[in-house]
């Protein structure tokens, strides 16, 4: 009995899934295909850029029931908008240089075959994912691959305390049901939230507090 109850959860979650990639505008859902099994949900297919996969992606963990994601789809260019790995770096050197957030000549850019690789040495992790966000959209990108590492900085008192109030005032996340370990300014999440969302809310909160050099996500989906 269990088990066809699991499976018919699977297939309502399949089709909660399948409706959200239908109503997000941003990405034609044609060519998706959706599988789930006990929650996990594997993304199949293909999109026409790299911007596009992420929004599927993104899309997906929205939906209440999803536990995990697995991700297999491909970009796929057309003929005409495909791009030479130099002109793809050049314009990522370019739209970091311009944004406004991020440190000059910090970042490096390496290029091969449209998945572009960064890396280097950034003071928080707010430019880390804004370098990543920059280039992601650009046209030509198949991956990106975030090796930014966040800049060491003296030993900051009682990050476990401003982890935990910081959880606390954040009205999306229930603060009582996660355990907030710190070791060498490194966090570590760890218990249940109710949506994959809040996961990301609480690691967001996470990195917000000063010192924090890495988070590690440990929280369970219940």
């Amino acid at each position: 009995m269990s088990d066809r109850k699991d499976k018919m959860s699977d297939q309502s979650l399949r089709q909660d899934v399948i409706d959200e990639l239908e109503f997000e505008p941003s990405f034609d859902a044609a060519n998706i295909g959706v599988a789930v099994e006990n929650g996990i949900v594997t993304l199949s297919g293909h999109v026409s850029s790299y911007a596009e996969k992420i929004a599927a992606e993104s899309a997906a963990k929205r939906v209440k029931g999803v536990r995990a994601i697995a991700e297999e789809v491909e970009v796929r260019y057309p003929e005409r908008k495909r791009h030479a790995d130099d002109e793809i770096a050049a314009r990522a050197l370019d739209i970091i240089a311009w944004h406004t957030a991020l440190p000059d000549d910090a970042i490096d850019v390496k290029v091969e075959k449209g998945r572009v690789t960064l890396s280097g040495e950034v003071r928080w992790h707010f430019q880390k994912m804004a370098a990543e966000n920059a280039v992601k959209k650009l046209g030509g990108v198949t991956a990106v691959t975030n090796l930014l590492t966040i800049r060491p900085v003296a030993s900051v008192p009682d990050v476990k305390d401003r982890v935990e109030d910081a959880l606390r005032r954040n009205a999306e996340v229930e603060a009582s049901q996660i355990r907030v370990n710190v070791v060498d300014n490194k966090v570590i999440l760890e218990g249940g939230v109710r949506a994959w969302n809040e996961r990301a809310v609480a690691e967001r909160a996470a990195w917000s507090v000063p010192g924090v050099v890495a988070v590690e996500n440990h929280l369970s989906i219940s």
